[in-house]
């Protein structure tokens, strides 16, 4: 990925179920944890009418292999926390967004990015920064699973 294509984008605020995990590889502790509530709650029977955000929470630290990973799957109204799964109101913001297939390349398309908004118009925003699956969740190959990369931005 030479150069990078970038998009503006003001997401909406969203309610969502949100699942924490950490240790060495916390993504797979957090997806399953959000994955076995979705299909209780019959979230899982039509992907299109959810989506999937996660992010480091906490990040990485020098001197430890472990760190947080936050997993978020878009819910209505009626649902409720339960277990391991807290339900929050994200407000929202805008974002300088990308595409990128293979999960392998994600460190470096975030480097990318960041480059991008250094480069641009654009400050750096202290909302949330987001990693969206566009992928099912079942996808079995990293190298197939595609993602939008969300960086906060102000004008």
């Amino acid at each position: 990925m030479s150069e990078l294509d970038v998009r503006i984008v003001h997401l909406e605020p969203m309610r969502v179920a949100y699942a924490l995990g950490f240790g060495p590889s916390p993504e797979p502790i957090a997806w399953g944890k959000i994955l076995d509530f979705g299909k209780a709650k019959g979230l899982l029977e039509d992907l299109d009418k959810v989506r999937f955000f996660g992010f480091n929470n906490p990040d990485p630290s020098p001197g430890t292999p472990n760190y947080g990973y936050e997993q978020w799957m878009t819910v209505g109204e009626e649902i409720e926390a339960e277990g391991d799964v807290g339900i929050k109101e994200f407000p929202g913001g805008l974002y300088a967004v990308t595409r990128f297939k293979d999960l392998n390349k994600i460190g470096q398309v975030w480097k990318q990015l960041v480059v991008w908004q250094e480069d641009s118009k654009y400050k750096h925003g202290n909302h949330q920064w987001l990693e969206e699956q566009l992928s099912p969740p079942d996808t079995p190959n990293f190298e197939d699973l595609v993602f939008d990369l969300y960086l906060p931005i102000t004008e």
